[in-house]
């Protein structure tokens, strides 16, 4: 059974590989030649230095976990349908059955497989995209102006201990983690505007406490609303509980967060009143996205029941590439859908791999038991 475990496991695994270093290299090469229109830019922070090729290779270098994350799970389905597709096209998934390799002892072999490609693409997506798309986003950032989100920046609320609201706006991060274009308006409990601070830059510690506004305009409201007091200061020390790592994660995608951080500031956004569908949603496909490997590796399994003599690898491979088009796109129409009508973040996240698994394992179960 050692045996068997390993050929069968070294014969997916090569073909997983194979195709998913033709992934990178694909997107690899298309990434280069978006940023080939960059070259030559002025970095903001060493005016003497640009924007060059070396740079560019850096930035797609820095680009390539989050490339082999989101294509991982297509892949094992590729790979694996053809592994599969080759040994049955040959007979020799044919000997292994006649030998006494049943259908629920592949399955398990099979998930033993999916489960390692589960546990490297959650490696993948926690511990090592995230932090080399933070450091992609510096690098951009020196020759392309600070992190943004959109046109407006990023937007947080935090309430304060006398039971008003701050809500906080921060246009841009600079590469060496300054704020640029900072706006706050602060309200009492009862909702009425008290203050509107407006600062060309600021510094914030890593653990929040106090933020440093520079080049401050300070609006007081009176609390009649009849008077309005109006200050310009050269620095300001504004208490909060808001830190670096916070802003972070409100200007990186949430589909490049870590598991933690989208947990944590989806959590913010409740406690603070405000929707966090979105990250909640994100957050549980980041937990079922592992998940989807496993389900590729038995959408994969049918393949190697099937009887053909004729070369017909690349139409079924062909067949898997639009099973995994499918997936995804089912994926991601979930997540946006569920935004939208509101659906249980779990339920929104897990039901494309929930169906897929069910389909495989109909369509198993058919093959061995009818065919």
């Amino acid at each position: 059974m050692r045996t068997v475990r390993r050929w069968l496991h070294g014969e997916a695994l090569g073909a997983v590989l194979f195709v998913l270093l033709g992934f990178l290299a694909l997107f690899a090469f298309f990434d280069l030649v978006d940023e080939l229109g960059a070259l030559g830019t002025p970095s903001l922070i060493r005016p003497d230095h640009r924007y060059g090729l070396g740079d560019a290779l850096l930035l797609v270098g820095l680009l390539l976990p989050s490339r082999a994350y989101e294509l991982l799970p297509i892949a094992v389905l590729i790979g694996t349908v053809y592994a599969l597709a080759r040994l049955a096209r040959d007979s020799e998934f044919t000997i292994l059955r006649t030998s006494g390799l049943g259908p629920m002892r592949t399955l398990r072999l099979m998930l033993e497989l999916g489960l390692l490609f589960a546990l490297l693409t959650f490696a993948l997506g926690d511990y090592v995209a995230p932090p080399a798309a933070r450091q992609a986003q510096l690098l951009k950032a020196q020759y392309r102006g600070g992190i943004s989100t959109g046109a407006t920046g990023a937007w947080l609320r935090e309430r304060n201990d006398d039971g008003g609201v701050a809500i906080v706006n921060v246009r841009a991060l600079s590469p060496d983690g300054a704020l640029r274009g900072v706006r706050i308006h602060r309200f009492d409990a009862d909702g009425l505007l008290r203050e509107v601070i407006d600062a060309e830059h600021g510094t914030v510690p890593a653990g929040g406490g106090v933020w440093q506004l520079h080049q401050v305009t300070l609006e007081r409201h009176q609390p009649d609303g009849a008077q309005l007091t109006l200050q310009t200061l050269p620095t300001l020390d504004w208490p909060t509980t808001l830190g670096t790592e916070m802003l972070q994660v409100a200007l990186l995608k949430p589909e490049r967060m870590r598991t933690l951080d989208l947990f944590l500031y989806a959590r913010h956004l409740e406690r603070n009143d405000q929707n966090a569908q979105r990250y909640a949603i994100e957050f549980w496909r980041k937990l079922f996205y592992p998940m989807g490997c496993i389900v590729m590796v038995v959408l994969a399994l049918p393949f190697a029941y099937l009887h053909f003599r004729q070369p017909a690898l690349s139409g079924y491979v062909f067949v898997g590439v639009m099973i995994g088009i499918s997936y995804v796109l089912l994926n991601g129409i979930f997540g946006h859908v569920g935004n939208l009508l509101g659906w249980t973040p779990w339920l929104a996240a897990g039901a494309p791999a929930a169906l897929y698994l069910a389909l495989s394992l109909a369509t198993l179960a058919w093959l061995v038991l009818r065919r």
